[in-house]
């Protein structure tokens, strides 16, 4: 026996949820199918725990795509505003900690509660613990079957439903369970893929460049990155953005808030060029005719930028011989421009997003339906539509839930 209902979702996080509170709130009869033993798991560890729900400047152009402007429809029609007030409403305390990145002053679970909460008064069922092993669509033209599109065997029993939502994510964390079912199902329905890659990941060094610098594992810096864009890899209407954040040294290679947004524009082979002293001029106390110029001097001026490690270590590499002014020049020009290759990222498995994914050239940008089947929807991570850091991919997922719930 299978159980009929309207609307399926499969995965039960960010994206999932707000797709299913949208839909139910229509009347729809909505089912969360979770292969996770708990709904949200990744919202629970976003933020330390805090959950960085939202960003107040987020805007189609804080987003990586194959096309920019998809994402446009979406996130104009749910503003950060519009969680915001669902937050409000739920009396849910929170502050702004830098950039625009709001996070809640208790625990991320209080997100998870807010929208478990808004299910139940939708009327939304939640199945946990169900795994999706077949996913397949009524043949065309067979009569009277439009009310079940898709039927799915599940180790939890098997269902039939109108519209399918895919909200199950990308490959990042595996450790939660991350998988690429969605992409399975995309390609069933004979959708394309944007390779995935890790985003919002850290960058591990050359074996030469840990020896350097990775023995200061901790030390941390504001910092200016960009990725140095090989030409024969950049497409002429690409946007390369510098970041400025804090650097960390870690015991591999580098992190931090300015590395992790950097990763998601890397690509092997490419430079990464940090600014280790945004906005001064580190070295002119040194241009004075009364001023020593010696590696004391030199260490002394990059304390007020540097932890002293740091510093003293940056001058050791850098081992300056001219103490004229040009090549005082050169050392300041040196530390605005302290660029390393990556020899590579850590992958999925530390990657708090993934790059690329169902390609948005095949749905629909205001419902975020499938072009090549009626009554499917991709939505959050899974669509080839990865934010920057700081609460835009949690809009992301706010954003094309509620497009895909309005809809299905």
């Amino acid at each position: 026996m299978q159980t009929r209902t309207d609307v399926v979702v499969i995965g039960g996080g960010a994206a999932g949820l707000m797709a299913a509170l949208e839909a139910g709130r229509r009347g729809r009869r909505v089912l969360v199918l979770e292969h996770g033993e708990q709904i949200g798991r990744k919202i629970l560890i976003s933020g330390g725990g805090r959950c960085n729900f939202t960003n107040t400047g987020a805007r189609a152009e804080n987003y990586l795509s194959a096309n920019p402007h998809f994402a446009k429809s979406a996130m104009a029609r749910y503003l950060p505003q519009d969680f915001i007030a669902l937050v409000q409403k739920h009396g849910i305390a929170f502050h702004e900690k830098t950039l625009g990145q709001l996070f809640c002053d208790g625990s991320a679970r209080q997100i998870v509660t807010m929208l478990e909460a808004e299910c139940g008064e939708a009327g939304v069922q939640i199945q946990c613990g169900a795994t999706v092993t077949e996913v397949r669509s009524t043949p065309a033209g067979d009569a009277g079957q439009v009310d079940a599109r898709f039927h799915l065997t599940t180790s939890v029993g098997d269902f039939a439903c109108e519209s399918l939502i895919i909200a199950s994510g990308g490959l990042s964390i595996p450790k939660m369970g991350a998988t690429g079912f969605g992409y399975d199902v995309a390609r069933q329905f004979g959708h394309s893929i944007i390779a995935p890659r890790p985003a919002l990941v850290p960058l591990v060094l050359s074996a030469d460049d840990r020896e350097r610098w990775c023995d200061l594992s901790g030390l941390s810096a504001e910092s200016v990155a960009q990725v140095e864009r090989k030409a024969a890899k950049k497409d002429r209407n690409e946007r390369i953005p510098a970041f400025r954040e804090q650097l960390l040294i870690t015991h591999r290679g580098l992190s931090g808030p300015v590395v992790l947004q950097a990763s998601s524009y890397w690509r092997e082979g490419e430079a990464v060029r940090f600014d280790l002293a945004p906005g001064q001029d580190v070295f002119a106390p040194l241009y004075a005719k009364e001023s020593r110029r010696d590696l004391a001097a030199l260490f002394f001026a990059l304390r007020e930028v540097l932890p002293a490690r740091f510093a003293e270590r940056w001058v050791r590499n850098m081992d300056p011989q001219d103490w004229t002014n040009a090549g005082l020049a050169r050392l300041e020009a040196a530390l605005h421009a302290w660029a390393f290759v990556p020899a590579g990222t850590e992958g999925f498995a530390k990657a708090e997003v993934t790059l690329g994914g169902v390609d948005t050239r095949e749905l629909d940008a205001r419902t975020m339906e499938s072009r090549r089947a009626e009554g499917l929807y991709f939505i959050g991570e899974v669509v080839d539509v990865t934010g920057w850091l700081g609460g835009y991919n949690f809009q992301w997922a706010w954003a094309s839930g509620v497009s895909a719930g309005q809809s299905a």
